[in-house]
């Protein structure tokens, strides 16, 4: 699940935490709701991830500015994100690996979880 508003700059923190906050309620209670069932219901949040929208960002924050697209995302991780562990964008791969052990059979024995795949953005360990 993704908020619209979270992807706008111009949407605070607040949002996106209580957008989160709401849907791994309804996974939780879906999970709760299909407990004793082969059926699991798991929340995966990503973090800051390099899709096509925020490449085209930053390549055109790169060419406003006069700095090349990695500088303007090593300033991003140093300013906006500083919690980042990772301290660059995570690929669609990477987000996409973490949904594939999800959605597979090995994936069992977890249910009513919330994943991240943040690259440590998060200062919690839940």
């Amino acid at each position: 699940m993704q908020c619209r508003l979270a992807r706008d700059p111009r949407c605070s923190d607040d949002c996106t935490r209580r957008h989160r906050t709401q849907a791994i309620a309804v996974a939780r209670g879906l999970a709760e709701l299909t407990a004793g069932s082969a059926v699991t219901v798991n929340s995966v949040l990503p973090g800051p991830t390099r899709s096509r929208g925020v490449g085209d960002f930053v390549s055109s924050m790169a060419e406003a500015t006069g700095k090349t697209a990695a500088v303007v995302e090593r300033e991003f991780f140093e300013t906006t994100r500083p919690s980042s562990l990772l301290k660059r964008f995570a690929t669609p791969e990477e987000v996409a690996a973490l949904v594939t052990y999800v959605a597979s059979p090995r994936s069992s024995a977890t249910n009513g979880a919330a994943l991240r795949v943040d690259g440590g953005v998060v200062q919690s360990a839940y």
